[in-house]
């Protein structure tokens, strides 16, 4: 994918998707994907895994999920709940938002209530592109 971004925006990106976790072969899941995501975090993660994204439709179990979320997605709560269907044991689940400021902004303290209801635990909250934070998700630890 051509990338428009400055060699010190790709810098940042491939900073960003390295905190994520995330190892070569693996397959990551997108939620959530609309024409606001950043495209060169989404290729610096690709770059990481050495694989392209899978989408909402794809049907078997994957390694890790990325899920951006805006304000007026609907319910969190649900999508977590939906988003953990995916994901083989012990996989990864970041929620990427707008950082505060920016409009379609959530509020960390919802994420954290999202999380508990659905059984997760938000455990850190760093910023991962320009305009996006990521919240890593964790299992609550319930019996497995």
């Amino acid at each position: 994918m051509a990338s428009s971004a400055s060699p010190i925006d790709d810098a940042a990106a491939s900073a960003g998707a390295s905190r994520l976790g995330f190892t070569t072969g693996q397959v990551i899941q997108e939620f959530g994907w609309s024409d606001d995501v950043d495209d060169v975090l989404r290729t610096a993660i690709e770059a990481t895994t050495g694989t392209e994204l899978v989408d909402e439709d794809y049907d078997d179990v994957t390694d890790g999920v990325v899920l951006w979320w805006r304000e007026d997605d609907g319910d969190l709560t649900d999508a977590l709940v939906d988003v953990q269907t995916v994901l083989d044991d012990g996989g990864l689940i970041f929620v990427f938002t707008l950082k505060a400021g920016r409009s379609g902004h959530v509020n960390h303290s919802d994420i954290e209530e999202a999380a508990t209801t659905a059984g997760l635990h938000a455990t850190s909250t760093f910023a991962i592109a320009e305009d996006w934070s990521a919240t890593k998700l964790g299992n609550r630890g319930r019996g497995r």
